[in-house]
């Protein structure tokens, strides 16, 4: 996938304090919005109510929760907890990747933890895992880490072989690093646990699964 340009900062006129009040105004206005997922800097989580379905975040990928027609209490709190892990999780790909993906998020209490699938889908089950660090791992199956056939042919070593991602786990890790991969998942940054969770991490995963796709995954 091609790599964002930066725009370049050119010279402004600057704005009136009276016309800057009016565009901070409109501006809170969009953002109170429910049910958006926004690419914000990363000390800020969005919380997005669960009386909305369909959550579409700033760039591309997209997702949605299937609910049911009349929610017992248990799938209330599950949709309220998936969406809260979806938004935060969603928000951050989108923020540093240029990666897409239109989702389909389902709670199934049959499923002993949560699963991705490259076709899109993900189930949550197990409430502990309802959780950014567990959506941001089963989104990077979606997208094909431990799932596409470039991953059995860049991963099949225990150790990836993509150039750029593994220029950029050297650049985070020094220049002896490398990306470890099996059973489907890869470390460092891989966030198979909930003890390797913090928003460096989390923000390294998005860049390295992105940094991946670049490499053929």
């Amino acid at each position: 996938m091609s790599s964002r340009r930066i725009a370049m900062p050119t010279a402004r006129t600057p704005i009136p304090w009276r016309k800057k009040a009016v565009v901070a105004a409109l501006a809170a206005t969009l953002l109170a919005g429910p049910g958006i997922a926004q690419a914000t800097p990363q000390t800020t989580q969005t919380h997005a109510s669960a009386s909305r379905d369909q959550v579409t975040a700033a760039a591309t990928i997209t997702w949605t929760l299937e609910r049911a027609a009349n929610p017992t209490q248990d799938q209330l709190t599950a949709y309220d907890l998936i969406t809260r892990a979806m938004n935060a999780a969603v928000a951050r790909y989108n923020n540093l990747s240029d990666l897409g993906k239109t989702l389909t998020v389902r709670y199934d209490p049959g499923v002993p933890t949560a699963d991705g699938n490259i076709n899109g889908t993900i189930r949550f089950g197990n409430r502990g895992y309802m959780t950014e660090r567990t959506a941001l791992h089963e989104i990077a199956h979606t997208i094909g880490v431990g799932t596409s056939s470039g991953w059995s042919r860049l991963a099949g070593s225990g150790t990836w072989t993509g150039a750029q991602a593994t220029a950029l786990v050297r650049q985070f890790d020094g220049s002896s690093a490398k990306i470890s991969t099996g059973g489907g998942h890869f470390w460092p940054y891989g966030l198979n646990y909930d003890n390797e969770f913090s928003n460096t991490a989390a923000d390294r995963h998005v860049q390295i699964v992105a940094s991946m796709v670049r490499d053929g995954l």
